[in-house]
């Protein structure tokens, strides 16, 4: 992941002036820029000296051949080609360590930060660009690992003694849970938005992986798998989907191509010992749908801002609160030129926790990578990259959660409407999740080593997070006005947004028979899930969905 290295050449139109200023918003190294100039002139200069002895070693080649036709003696320049190839192997050589130089500081340097971005290194000073549902709270309220364990979702215990610290089985309707949100993920994208689903390889070779992962991450993030080869388990299909069209030319008029990747994720989080140690919020393998996809240069604003709606549209269509912030420049990583958050409610924490990075990486990736677009290189011509942005859809662990929280009623998990075909199939009442386990224990839940956590939070204010402004920009700014404001009640009030998941089934009298049809962002119920639909809508009220939904309408 590197810049255009003519962008630090003056000869060639570049203006060393900009990256400068860019790793300022960064508050990051700028003297790495005149170090790279620096390389860059002692790499020109080597290549200069490399082509001149190339041109000498083909004149003393001509020389040999003409003297040879005349049946003249060639000793003397047989032996000064000896010579010149031996200094063209030594200047090939340190041409090589001349580049390999200063390639790895070019690496070092971060891409271009958009104009559009909040200059800060306090995460604090995020931008919110929107919010959506009402951020409403209450006393008494149970944290999301709580409501795992009660309905049976989860068992931490043997998963850490099976597999390590923050390591986890997920049971019944955990695992239910689970699939339910992969498959309608997929669905959404694949069939409302035509993406192109793809299966990725969980891990990857070093080179590969070398090419699309920052150096940090190696230490921080990635775990190594030992063996024949060096290779390395993936932390996102991010990695493997951008090196999918490695070294080559794809036509303008296929672009863009949107892929949406479905893994297994592997994180070390070597960085977050001690953080969110309670249920499966923060852990080290995890599944995760995302959204990647290639565009031409030109068009890359505005699908960054198309990937984030479609984000939206997933988590408005569940009923999860959220808003989203622009995060500061400071907090970038290498990659990105701009990044969204998409952060959901999390109600007994009375907080947002981020579910959503939403990035546009340019071309910074795809020059790594060697993925170009248009017609091939000419001479004279510079080469066009593709731009390579992603974005999460769903991580399946952290939706759970902030579904738990959400939906939570005093007799189970209400389901959100558009997964309940989904466990149609596979619970007696797929509109609730009841409770079959009574509160875990002080301290249950945790992975081994991490802190108590004590009961229900009180809300939590943004001391400097920077507020709404304006209105939507599609050249790379979203900037939208709020949708509701923040406000201290227990659960998101579906009924007065009309996106909103709306838990009242009461008010409807087939809510046992699943009908996403009415749904826009909903995906259909297969045939099979019918003939349960219809033995479930023969059946009597259950009275614990109408108590519990009348409780989140009420509080």
């Amino acid at each position: 992941m590197v810049l255009d290295i003519n962008l630090f050449r003056k000869d060639k139109g570049g203006d060393p002036d900009i990256i400068k200023e860019s790793q300022r918003r960064r508050f990051a190294d700028e003297t790495l820029v005149d170090k790279v100039i620096e390389l860059d002139e002692q790499w020109k200069k080597k290549r200069f000296a490399l082509d001149e002895k190339q041109k000498e070693y083909t004149q003393l080649s001509k020389q040999i051949g003409s003297k040879m036709k005349l049946k003249q003696n060639v000793d003397e320049e047989k032996a000064k080609v000896k010579a010149v190839k031996e200094e063209i192997s030594k200047l090939e050589d340190e041409v090589t360590e001349s580049d390999k130089k200063r390639n790895a500081t070019l690496a070092l340097i971060g891409n271009i930060v958009h104009q559009s971005v909040p200059v800060s290194r306090d995460e604090n000073k995020n931008e919110i660009v929107k919010e959506w549902g009402e951020f409403k709270t209450r006393e008494g309220l149970r944290h999301h690992h709580e409501l795992l364990w009660m309905i049976g979702g989860y068992d931490p215990d043997r998963g850490v003694k099976t597999a390590g610290h923050r390591a986890y089985y997920l049971t019944g309707p955990g695992f239910f849970l689970n699939q339910a949100l992969i498959n309608y993920g997929v669905h959404l994208l694949t069939k409302q938005h035509k993406y192109t689903a793809v299966q990725t390889p969980f891990f990857m070779n070093q080179d590969a992986m070398a090419a699309v992962a920052q150096l940090s991450q190696f230490d921080e993030e990635l775990y190594k798998v030992t063996g024949e080869d060096e290779k390395y388990l993936i932390a996102t299909s991010e990695q493997p989907i951008a090196a999918l069209h490695r070294d080559e030319w794809l036509d303008l008029a296929s672009l863009p191509i949107r892929y949406v990747g479905y893994s297994t994720c592997f994180r070390k989080e070597a960085g977050a010992h001690g953080k969110d140690t309670w249920g499966i919020f923060r852990v080290h393998q995890f599944e995760k749908i995302e959204q990647f996809c290639i565009t031409s240069p030109e068009k890359s604003w505005e699908e960054h801002e198309a990937m984030l709606k479609r984000s939206e549209e997933f988590y408005e269509s569940l009923g999860i609160p959220y808003r989203v912030v622009t995060i500061v420049s400071g907090e970038l990583n290498n990659a990105a030129a701009k990044k969204y958050d998409l952060e959901g409610w999390f109600p007994s924490f009375g907080e947002h926790r981020e579910l959503v990075s939403c990035s546009n990486c340019t071309d910074y990736q795809a020059r790594r990578l060697e993925v170009r677009c248009g017609q091939s290189k000419k001479k004279g011509q510079a080469k066009q990259y593709v731009h390579m942005l992603n974005s999460t859809l769903c991580a399946t662990t952290r939706t759970i959660c902030a579904i738990l929280e959400n939906y939570q009623s005093e007799n189970g998990i209400l389901v959100p409407k558009v997964l309940q075909p989904y466990l149609a199939p596979f619970l007696e009442n797929p509109e609730i999740i009841p409770y079959v386990n009574p509160p875990p224990p002080k301290g249950k839940g945790a992975s081994k080593g991490g802190p108590e956590e004590k009961g229900a939070a009180k809300p939590k204010q943004d001391k400097g997070a920077a507020k709404p402004k304006g209105a939507a920009n599609p050249k790379g700014g979203a900037k939208q006005k709020a949708a509701a404001k923040p406000k201290d009640a227990a659960k998101p009030d579906q009924e007065k947004d009309k996106n909103a998941a709306k838990p009242e089934p009461e008010k409807d009298k087939n809510a046992a028979k699943p009908e996403p049809e009415k749904d826009k962002n909903a995906a259909k119920p297969k045939d099979e899930a019918k003939p349960d639909q219809e033995k479930d809508a023969a059946k009597p009220k259950d009275e614990s969905v109408e108590k519990g939904a009348k409780e989140i309408q009420n509080n």
